[in-house]
C-alpha cells in the first residue's frame, strides 16, 4: 500500500513484561495485535495467561482446528474491532489483511522457517501506521540455524525484500 513503512522487527527472549508492554503500546495507539502461538493444544491456556497478564486488553482465539463457521465468526469479530488481540496459530499467514493490526508477537519464533517468518511479518503494517514485529524465543541458547534465520529476518527490513529473504533461506538450508 502507498505510504507503507518498513516493519520494525525485534528478536528477543520471551518475557511476560515484554509481551505486556507490546500489547499495551498497540492498544494505546488504538490498534490491534496478532499474538501467534502455534500450539493448538495449549493455545487456550496461553490466551488465559495473557488475559491475566494484560487485563486491559480483550482477547479472542483462532486456529485451524475450529469449525469453519466458528473461525470465520472469530476473525470477523476481531476485524470489527470487538477484540484487541487475536491469539492464533499460523492461520493468519493465509491472507488476513487488517490495517488496524500493527503489532505481531511470535511466540517460539525459533521454531519457524525464514520464509514463514517473513510471510507472518507481512500480516502487519498494512497501512501508513508504523508496525512492529516481536520474534520471541524461549531457549537459553539458539541453535545456529535458528540464529541465522532470525538474524536474516531482522536484516530484511526494507519493503520488497522477499528476494533477499529467499536467497538467505537458500544459503541457510542449502540448495538440495
Amino acid at each position: 500500500p502507498p505510504g507503507r513503512l518498513p516493519i520494525i522487527t525485534e528478536v528477543r527472549k520471551y518475557s511476560d513484561q515484554l509481551v505486556k508492554q507490546a500489547i499495551m503500546q498497540e492498544i494505546k495507539r488504538d490498534g490491534q495485535v496478532f499474538m501467534l502461538h502455534n500450539r493448538v493444544e495449549t493455545i487456550d491456556a496461553f490466551a488465559d495467561k495473557l488475559r491475566e497478564l494484560v487485563p486491559q486488553a480483550t482477547f479472542i482465539v483462532a486456529h485451524g482446528q475450529l469449525k469453519p463457521e466458528d473461525l470465520e465468526d472469530r476473525i470477523s469479530k476481531f476485524k470489527d474491532n470487538k477484540y484487541n488481540v487475536l491469539v492464533s496459530s499460523t492461520i493468519i499467514e493465509n491472507g488476513i489483511d487488517l490495517p488496524r493490526a500493527n503489532t505481531l508477537i511470535v511466540n517460539e519464533a525459533e521454531r519457524f522457517g525464514l520464509a514463514q517468518l517473513y510471510q507472518l511479518r507481512g500480516r502487519v503494517g498494512r497501512s501508513k501506521t508504523q508496525a512492529f514485529a516481536y520474534l520471541l524465543y524461549h531457549t537459553q541458547k539458539l541453535q545456529d540455524d535458528a540464529k541465522k534465520r532470525l538474524r536474516a529476518i531482522v536484516e530484511a527490513c526494507e519493503l520488497g525484500s522477499g528476494f533477499q529473504v529467499a536467497m538467505r533461506d537458500l544459503e541457510i538450508r542449502g540448495a538440495g
